[in-house]
């Protein structure tokens, strides 16, 4: 079975959630809508304090090339426009919404019915992706229509479908193959038009046997659509160790995935575009996981952007009272929250809570030089090193050491036994040289 061939990790997978169905999470009273939910520039808002809005309607207008639009999730009235507490931790605007009913654009096709003909040319599909505020639900949020404009002199062959989800605990992407499976591959087939390519390769993780089987049996019916069945290891839903396990394809240093000719896009991603496309339905909700260990129950909510997590975490009976830290995405990449009112976004697919004995971190001792953390890095980098420089300050040396390739995915940290605070050194790194390299430009 096919995977990427440098490093990598299989933490306990903890899918507890594999089996809930899709739910629909009630409104929130308050809708707190931040106007960053996406890399880039955040979008400037076009409503005001006392405007009456309606679900999907466009509230902030995308500014500059790398940003995204964003709708109204709810309907209601704008309570104000205010800085709060985003998934990073950082005050930032956002649109607040007093919900008052579940009144929605009359342009949005709210029917079940199955649309497989696609009516819109590529450039036509592209700017209404980019209109409906379409981005990668994989985690990083890069806008969408930006990856489908490839650049002068380059051509996608290939488009890889990522239904890979490697980190613990997460089953939002799962639940959707399952459930939405047809949508998605309707999705998939626009992304193909929109790239002018023949060719779409969806690969899931081995731990999905039904999401494989299902949507293989949809496949059938669509041309140039294949799904590949990938071994179970972390971090294969990344870009390049996706690429490398379905294609063998190498993206170079400092390169990106339509340099070795293909674009990667997420399922969720995938499905999104189907709704922005055939629907007219702009990206305001989606599937967001709610699981952990000391929980009455697990879930998988379709839930509205804007909606506060304390809100999951009520549906499934509360927070647990050993609870040590709650975590906005996967226990690997995640990161923990300071405040259960922080708002879901587009970039939220889960909400792990852990209890405190598996929240502590071990003990942090000196490096024993054993090079754990060399051979697991799916990247080929020296996390003991960059991080030993990182503590030092010694960014200008760093960037030699490729740090920029560094893909954050915690493979060093979980596996060092000296219980080395490897990534968050590493991020450091990142952070400053990044600063250096644009201060060059």
């Amino acid at each position: 079975m096919k995977t990427f061939k440098i490093g990598g990790v299989h933490p306990e997978e903890n899918k507890l959630s594999s089996h809930n169905p899709i739910e629909i999470l009630p409104l929130p009273k308050v809708a707190s809508i931040p106007l960053s939910q996406h890399l880039g520039a955040p979008a400037l808002p076009l409503v005001e304090k006392g405007a009456k809005v309606k679900v999907g309607q466009l509230i902030a207008k995308a500014q500059g090339f790398i940003s995204a639009n964003i709708h109204a999730s709810v309907s209601g009235t704008v309570a104000k426009i205010d800085d709060i507490t985003d998934t990073s931790g950082y005050r930032r605007k956002a649109i607040i919404i007093n919900v008052e009913g579940d009144e929605w654009d009359e342009s949005i096709d709210r029917s079940n019915e199955l649309k497989k003909d696609i009516t819109l040319d590529a450039k036509q599909i592209i700017e209404k992706i980019n209109s409906m505020g379409v981005v990668g639900l994989g985690g990083a949020t890069f806008p969408t229509y930006v990856k489908m404009m490839i650049p002068e002199g380059k051509k996608a062959d290939v488009l890889i479908i990522n239904g890979v989800e490697c980190e613990p605990y997460l089953t939002s992407d799962h639940r959707l193959m399952l459930e939405k499976g047809e949508e998605m591959i309707v999705g998939v087939t626009i992304l193909m038009k929109a790239l002018n390519v023949n060719k779409a390769i969806i690969g899931i993780e081995s731990n999905k046997m039904d999401a494989i089987q299902h949507l293989a049996d949809i496949v059938k019916k669509y041309k140039g659509v294949e799904i590949e069945p990938l071994k179970v290891r972390y971090p294969q839903g990344g870009e390049k160790q996706l690429i490398k396990a379905l294609i063998n394809r190498e993206v170079p240093s400092g390169k990106l995935p339509i340099d070795v000719g293909c674009v990667v896009q997420n399922v969720g991603t995938a499905f999104a575009v189907y709704e922005a496309v055939q629907k007219n339905k702009p990206l305001f909700e989606r599937v967001v996981t709610i699981t952990g260990k000391n929980l009455k129950k697990t879930a998988n909510f379709m839930v509205r952007m804007g909606t506060p997590v304390n809100d999951l975490i009520e549906a499934v009976g509360g927070l647990p009272e050993n609870t040590g830290k709650i975590i906005n995405g996967g226990p690997m990449m995640g990161k923990a929250l300071n405040s259960t009112e922080t708002p879901i976004v587009k970039g939220s697919s889960g909400i792990v809570i852990m209890p405190e004995i598996n929240a502590c971190r071990i003990e942090t001792l000196n490096c024993i030089r054993c090079a754990k953390c060399v051979s697991v890095c799916p990247m080929g980098l020296e996390p003991f090193f960059i991080a030993a420089l990182s503590e030092l300050l010694k960014f200008p040396e760093i960037e030699n050491e490729s740090v920029m390739d560094c893909i954050e995915c915690g493979s060093c940290a979980y596996i060092c036994p000296s219980g080395r605070p490897l990534l968050d050194n590493i991020r450091l790194a990142k952070n400053k040289v990044g600063q250096i390299i644009r201060n060059r430009k």
